[in-house]
């Protein structure tokens, strides 16, 4: 089982209790996009695991479903899944993009004070090359 089987296991078991996804949302007030994310296994759209967790257990209680069979079975799925999820690469890759934005904002600050420093006269003009 991968998470889109796993979103498509929750929503027939809501669809054959004959609930529709806004009535989950309004009793869980779990926002209708997350749940179509969790329907639809797009894990890159959820937040982390703990929510998913308690968002899980909120919709299995209002359709029915035992809590925590539902959250055993989205863990076999997690298990599953390779390590670097797709959410994981992103952040990782917004992190490195982070750090190398405030790298060159140090360097160009340190530039502009040298700059700044020699134009006023506090430091000498380099020689010619």
């Amino acid at each position: 089982m991968d998470h889109v089987e796993f979103g498509k296991y929750l929503s027939q078991q809501r669809e054959l209790r004959g609930m529709s996804r806004d009535e989950v949302s309004r009793v869980t007030k779990i926002s209708p996009s997350l749940l179509a994310a969790l329907e639809e296994g797009q894990v890159e759209r959820l937040p982390e695991r703990v929510f998913v967790i308690n968002y899980i257990r909120s919709y299995a209680t209002v359709i029915g479903l035992a809590p925590e069979e539902a959250v055993l079975r989205y863990d076999e799925v997690s298990k599953a899944t390779p390590e670097l999820s797709p959410v994981a690469l992103e952040r990782e890759r917004r992190r490195r993009a982070w750090l190398v934005l405030v790298v060159l904002l140090v360097l160009l600050a340190g530039v502009g004070a040298y700059v700044a420093l020699v134009l006023s006269g506090k430091l000498p003009r380099p020689l010619p090359g």
